[in-house]
């Protein structure tokens, strides 16, 4: 069998890699093209068109992404990927596989995988409308933050949609960002903030939806995010001064409330495994969850 190249993600794989993402939506935060390019750099993964499918391979772990595409191929791929492992000499495993596509590979290989879900990477999915509103019980500490917010600030805040005009004063708060909260000293911070610096001044290229907010005239707070499938929109990047009380849930509503009004969910992706990050998440009252996990064979 003949070594296939996997290849890194590159701008000009954008329609490709888009096209396979459209024939198999999902509400999985990686099913999108933004996504696979800005953490490629990161992570040492790659793709291939295999059997008319869309194939990521973790080069390191030597597992592949579930394929997208169209479930005959879908099934073709799986059978090649399996001889492929062997192949390689490397046990066969899947990544990333949602409930639905264990439900789609347990209809091709009845009873053989076994998957196991991990709870760090599940993607935290809302509801738009109460993201929008907040009402409710539930939600009233947010709305306090953000009463307070306004009250501080007057008149003199404004939220704006992010464009060519003002990306470039966005990239220079989040180089600010980065130094106040000490970005170099912690790989993964600053992992993230290499992802937050590309998407920002790549901003036209990879066609992103953004949003700012200005207190006093500056930017202290932005969002950045795209449609991930017709009723789902994906938040990737929030950032905001830490000592600007209630800029976070302000951003957050805002954003929606401008640039989102096309959609019934907002997925705001996982939580990475921080304790902080979950007790935020959850406090925003997710309407469910997307599950991701490892299949491997019985």
């Amino acid at each position: 069998m003949e070594k296939i190249e996997f290849k890194r993600p590159e701008l000009e794989d954008k329609e490709i890699i888009t096209s396979y993402f459209n024939k198999a939506p999902s509400r999985s935060c990686e099913r999108t093209f933004i996504n696979v390019y800005l953490w490629s750099r990161k992570y040492n993964v790659g793709y291939a068109i295999i059997e008319d499918t869309l194939v990521f391979m973790d080069k390191n772990q030597q597992k592949f992404a579930y394929p997208a595409g169209e479930p005959e191929q879908v099934k073709k791929a799986l059978a090649f990927l399996i001889d492929y492992s062997k192949e390689l000499g490397v046990e066969f495993g899947l990544y990333n596989v949602t409930p639905e596509c264990f439900e789609q590979l347990n209809s091709f290989y009845p009873d053989q995988f076994q998957i196991e879900y991990e709870r760090d990477e599940a993607d935290y999915v809302y509801e738009r409308e109460k993201l929008s509103t907040l009402a409710g019980k539930k939600l009233h500490g947010k709305r306090n933050h953000i009463n307070k917010f306004k009250t501080i600030h007057g008149d003199n805040w404004s939220y704006e949609s992010i464009t060519q005009d003002n990306v470039e004063e966005c990239f220079q708060m989040a180089l600010n960002w980065r130094k106040e909260n000490a970005c170099d000293d912690d790989e993964e911070k600053n992992s993230e903030m290499c992802v937050t610096l590309n998407s920002l001044r790549l901003f036209r290229e990879l066609e992103e939806v953004g949003g700012a907010l200005r207190v006093d005239g500056k930017i202290v707070a932005f969002t950045l995010g795209e449609q991930l499938c017709d009723d789902t929109f994906v938040v990737h990047i929030e950032k905001a001064y830490a000592d600007m009380d209630g800029a976070y849930p302000m951003i957050n509503q805002q954003f929606v409330q401008h640039e989102c009004g096309a959609y019934t969910y907002i997925n705001r992706e996982d939580d990475t495994g921080s304790a902080g990050l979950r007790k935020a998440k959850l406090s925003y009252r997710p309407v469910f969850m997307v599950e991701k996990g490892i299949a491997s064979f019985r």
